[in-house]
This record gives C-alpha cells, sequence and structure tokens, in this order.
C-alpha cells in the first residue's frame, strides 16, 4: 500500500497529522472568548455541539471550521507532497494524514488524550480527500438531523454510509479512501457508545432540546 513513498513521508505524515489534529479548537475558542472550560459542562467533548451548550453560536462555528479544517489541512499537505508519485502512492498517504489527524482530534497530546467524537474532523477529511463522498455524508447528515433532530443519529449515519460511497458509480474513488471513511466510522461508533445507549433507550436529546430544557 505504502509503495513508492518513503520512511521520511510515512513519518511526518503521521506525526504531522496527528499533531495538526491534536489542536484543540473548542478549548481555544472558548477560552480566548470569554466562554467556560469546555471539559466541565455538558458532554465533556471538545467539539462544537459542546461549544454550542454554552450558547456561543459563534465560538460553536469557530469550532466546526477549525475541526474540519484542520483534516482538511493535513489532506492537503499530503497530496502536495505527494503530487509527483503515483496516485496509488498519493491516496495512500493522504488517508495516513488523515486518519492521524483525526486520531488528534479524538486524543490530542495536549488535553491528556481526552478530545473530541470527530463528526466535525470526519467531514473535513473527507471533503479535502474525496469531495463527493464528503459532500454525499454531509448530504446524509442533513437529511437524517432534518428528519429525526437528533445530531448524534445523524452523524452516526454518515459515518456508517461513507465507506459505502466510495464505491458508488458515480463517485468511485481508491480503495485508500474507503479505508479511511471505514477507520474513521469505526472510532466514530466507539466515541458515541453512550450516544448509542440513550438512543436505543429513546433518552438522546433532540437538537435544540437542551436549551429549550434550560429555558
Amino acid at each position: 500500500m505504502f509503495e513508492g513513498l518513503s520512511l521520511i513521508q510515512i513519518a511526518l505524515a503521521v506525526v504531522g497529522g496527528y499533531l495538526l489534529g491534536s489542536i484543540p479548537f473548542g478549548v481555544l475558542a472558548t477560552k480566548f472568548g470569554g466562554g467556560p472550560d469546555l471539559r466541565t459542562i455538558g458532554s465533556g467533548s471538545i467539539g462544537a455541539t459542546n461549544v454550542l451548550r454554552t450558547g456561543r453560536k459563534d465560538l460553536a462555528a469557530i469550532t466546526l471550521l477549525g475541526d474540519g479544517g484542520k483534516g482538511a489541512v493535513a489532506v492537503l499537505i499530503a497530496w502536495l507532497a505527494t503530487r509527483d508519485n503515483t496516485l496509488p502512492a498519493q491516496s495512500s498517504l493522504t488517508a495516513l494524514a488523515a486518519g492521524s489527524a483525526f486520531l488528534g482530534h479524538l486524543f490530542p497530546i495536549w488535553l491528556g488524550f481526552k478530545g473530541g467524537k470527530g463528526v466535525a474532523t470526519f467531514f473535513g477529511t473527507l471533503l479535502a480527500a474525496a469531495w463527493p463522498v464528503g459532500l454525499l455524508a454531509g448530504a446524509t447528515w442533513l437529511l437524517m438531523a432534518f428528519l429525526f433532530r437528533i445530531s448524534s443519529l445523524a452523524g452516526l449515519t454518515a459515518a456508517a454510509l461513507a465507506p459505502v460511497f466510495v464505491f458508488l458509480p458515480f463517485v468511485h474513488r481508491p480503495e485508500q479512501i474507503a479505508y479511511l471513511a471505514l477507520f474513521m466510522a469505526v472510532l466514530i461508533y466507539v466515541r458515541h457508545t453512550p450516544n448509542i445507549r440513550r438512543l436505543l433507550k429513546g433518552e438522546e436529546p433532540h437538537i435544540g432540546g437542551e436549551k429549550k430544557a434550560a429555558a
């Protein structure tokens, strides 16, 4: 899979992608925006959904763009570093850098390896690595959110279908992208274990529900 790539390229993709993904945009946005420490409220997650629980939509938007953007940047750097390589080699390094950035978000070294749930970074990496797959996954999220008004269910559905989207006739991307999508989907499900339990019990809050309850 990594034929045509040097050990230096592989090492830089893994380490660089991980460190880039470890940037805690949610924590930084709330800290410099005058908000509370994310790890002390709501789910304790550092993602945009938890930032939204502070009531600061602007900080949530910054977090969403930052978490998605760092995955996209990791993909772009890997793509540029392999622009003279074969397509399989380029796809392999791109997937490796993207997967490392995703791991960095979930387990950031700066926060004791306690990070977010990865949905925003998942979308950012997919849009950069294979934009048709990213768009289809995003459309799936929007549809599920519209129908059921449950953010976690929308994210879990999009994650489950993303590896399938790679092989659609009008999308078809290298198999490395499917491996990347599957890798991220599995970790998203692991990180959403509490949400899945609440979904099965019918206790998962709806979008906007917590805000209404607080009011």
